[in-house]
């Protein structure tokens, strides 16, 4: 099986953006799909490695571009530069991922009946909120994602179904914003679920994250437990 890859780019208020698209050369035809959002650095090869191995489920994904084409922080300065903006206006993020959505309906590949989306850090607050919007999609799933919820309407009842990956450790989602990410997707009618994983701190699915003092470590049990309880996530939102 070898991966193919595209690039897929669309315009949004005057700027455009580099999202691409990866399946496998076995199936032909339509396949159910995931976008996979990307952390505060921008799209990244982590997030292309994340939806390379979502093609060996029987899935197409599409690494999503919320900052901009070329646009990539590499510093903690860059990275925060990049998505302050979005977070602090999260109607703009929520135009954002609607108009990455539009895009990937017009796809030839993708069953648009069946598409879900993942995301890491940043990444999970982004897909929680496309379940917020009531966007058009069977389920999210976030890692060691930010609960922060946004001063907007929520689609009630909820029709995607939502998986969140927490470490239980992570300084910058602490207990109290788990309660309230509970209290929050209960009030909204959501079919939800919480993996919460002792011993383990933020950004836990990165390999290259290792930095304890700032909350920040790789945790290879806890990566794996995440990564097989989602394929069975998915596996079960795509077949309903």
């Amino acid at each position: 099986m070898s991966i193919i890859t595209r690039s897929v780019d669309h315009s949004l208020d005057g700027q455009t953006f580099e999202s691409l698209l990866v399946l496998d050369d076995v199936r032909q035809g339509k396949r159910p799909t995931v976008l996979v959002c990307h952390a505060w650095e921008g799209r990244s090869e982590d997030q292309e490695t994340f939806a390379k191995r979502l093609t060996a489920w029987g899935y197409a994904a599409v690494a999503v571009d919320l900052y901009g084409k070329g646009k990539h922080g590499k510093t903690t300065e860059e990275c925060q530069a990049l998505m302050m903006p979005l977070v602090q206006d999260r109607a703009l993020l929520r135009k954002r991922l609607q108009a990455v959505m539009d895009v990937v309906q017009g796809i030839s590949e993708i069953e648009t009946a069946n598409i879900a989306a993942i995301g890491f850090c940043f990444g999970g607050l982004c897909v929680l909120d496309l379940a917020r919007a009531g966007a058009k999609i069977k389920a999210v799933a976030s890692f060691h994602g930010l609960f922060t919820p946004p001063n907007l309407p929520t689609a009630k009842p909820m029709t995607a179904r939502v998986a969140a990956f927490h470490g239980w450790e992570d300084p910058m989602a602490p207990p109290d914003q788990v309660v309230a990410f509970g209290r929050e997707f209960t009030e909204a009618g959501a079919d939800w679920q919480l993996h919460a994983y002792g011993g383990t701190k933020h950004a836990f699915m990165n390999e290259g994250a290792n930095n304890p003092q700032l909350g920040l470590l790789y945790n290879a049990k806890a990566a794996d437990r995440a990564w097989k309880t989602l394929q069975l996530f998915l596996a079960e939102a795509f077949s309903s």
